[in-house]
């Protein structure tokens, strides 16, 4: 059983996507969600919503992740208006896909702002609320499997992955005596608005069939393992990276299917 009751949870990117459904699952885990957006507010309160009819508080926090300031009064706003932030979760991104050669800077910087910058803006200043609330807490950082394997046309995604997989795993050592954990999540190829700025919906069919499941993932699949990962249940856990993908980076899955 994941249990959240009473802890009030910030998520970023929380307006669609696995950002919506990491705050759905904390939501019916008894959790209160703080759910941050760049823009979509139509899609923020519907969120809200259905946090609500899941039991739970819900604050709308509109902000960009890449600008600091912005970051660190949203994480006070969080504590001032429920007295506490208890969970952080780093999801906002942006990505724009292009050869390195030819790649547009002001997007490939964009891309490094908000998944990098923005992840380590949020990171840091929840982390020194919890360490001024007295220590503990949990922190959970969505990474993605390009951290480690190369996606063509994605360096600065695949660089921002990279770098803050090693912020997560720095900031869990030096936190873990204030008993606050920080984790990493990997999702696969996970059913999302933001796959369909580079791939059609036949692009997206053909593309599950290769997958060893035979699906796309869901927000709430990925949405329901962060909410273990800030949850008492995961107690013991810091420093972790949690693979969920389906079976996709298995490299010998593909001979099998031949047989």
């Amino acid at each position: 059983m994941i249990d959240l009751s009473g802890k009030n949870v910030l998520i970023t990117g929380a307006s669609r996507g696995i950002g919506r459904g990491c705050a759905v699952e904390v939501a019916r885990a008894g959790g209160n969600v703080a759910i941050n957006y760049r823009s979509g507010e139509d899609l923020a309160r519907e969120v809200a919503q259905e946090v609500e009819s899941l039991g739970g508080k819900a604050l709308l926090l509109p902000a960009d992740v890449s600008d600091q300031s912005a970051v660190e009064a949203m994480i006070d706003k969080v504590a001032s208006t429920w007295g506490s932030l208890d969970g952080f979760v780093s999801n906002a991104v942006f990505s724009d896909r292009e050869l390195m050669v030819k790649a547009d800077m002001e997007g490939f910087r964009k891309t490094i702002d908000v998944s990098m910058w923005g992840a380590f803006y949020g990171v840091r200043a929840s982390a020194q609320k919890m360490l001024a609330q007295g220590g503990g807490g949990a922190i959970t950082v969505v990474s993605s499997p390009h951290a480690t394997i190369p996606l063509p046309g994605a360096m600065a995604y695949n660089m921002a992955k990279a770098a803050i997989d090693q912020m997560a795993r720095t900031a869990a050592i030096e936190l873990a005596q204030d008993k606050i954990r920080v984790n990493v999540i990997h999702p696969g190829w996970i059913d999302t608005p933001g796959e369909r700025k580079f791939f059609s919906e036949s692009d997206l069919a053909a593309g599950a069939g290769n997958i060893p499941w035979k699906r796309l993932g869901t927000p709430e699949e990925i949405g329901r393992l962060i909410a273990m990962t800030l949850s008492p249940a995961a107690d013991y856990m810091t420093g972790s990276t949690l693979l969920m993908d389906g079976g996709i980076s298995l490299p010998w899955w593909a001979g099998l299917r031949e047989k």
